[in-house]
Formats: C-alpha cells, sequence, structure tokens
C-alpha cells in the first residue's frame, strides 16, 4: 500500500475519532468519496493499525445505531420550514 495511502486512513481515523464525525462528514472534510473514506477505516486500517481500527469501529458502530433518529430529525426540519414558508 502506498504511504499516502496509509496517512490518509490514519489521519481520517483520527478524525473520525476526535469529532464524532460520520463517514459522511468526514468525507466531505477531507475531499474524499464516502466509499474511499469508508474502506480507508474499515479494510485498510485493520492491516495499518488495529487498535485504531478498533476505536474507530466503536464509533461508526454509534453513528450507525443513530442513524435512523437523524433521518427522523432531517425529514422533520424539512417540513417544518416549508410549513413555515406557507404562512
Amino acid at each position: 500500500m502506498k504511504d499516502y495511502i496509509e496517512e490518509r486512513a490514519v489521519s481520517i481515523a483520527n478524525y473520525i475519532i476526535d469529532h464524532n464525525a460520520t463517514v459522511r462528514q468526514t468525507a466531505k472534510a477531507f475531499g474524499v468519496s464516502k466509499s474511499t473514506a469508508h474502506k480507508d477505516v474499515t479494510d485498510r486500517l485493520t492491516q495499518i493499525d488495529p487498535s485504531l481500527a478498533t476505536q474507530v469501529r466503536k464509533v461508526l458502530d454509534v453513528n450507525k445505531s443513530e442513524r435512523h433518529i437523524r433521518g427522523g430529525l432531517a425529514t422533520r426540519e424539512k417540513y417544518l420550514h416549508k410549513t413555515m414558508s406557507r404562512l
């Protein structure tokens, strides 16, 4: 694996841990696709630093368990704005 890919994977992992960020937020911050960010922290990181990969996995699992709540809040916000614009 190329050095810059390893460095990116570690940087992405540290960002996720420090900010409790989602893969989508992290990908946007690093200017990469969601697929790349996810592959970096799930596949590549396990080869580079297994203990860091375990820490990231915990954050990702929490995010995954909360995503239905975030989606519901986003939908609620969307319809609140539509209702307010009609008034």
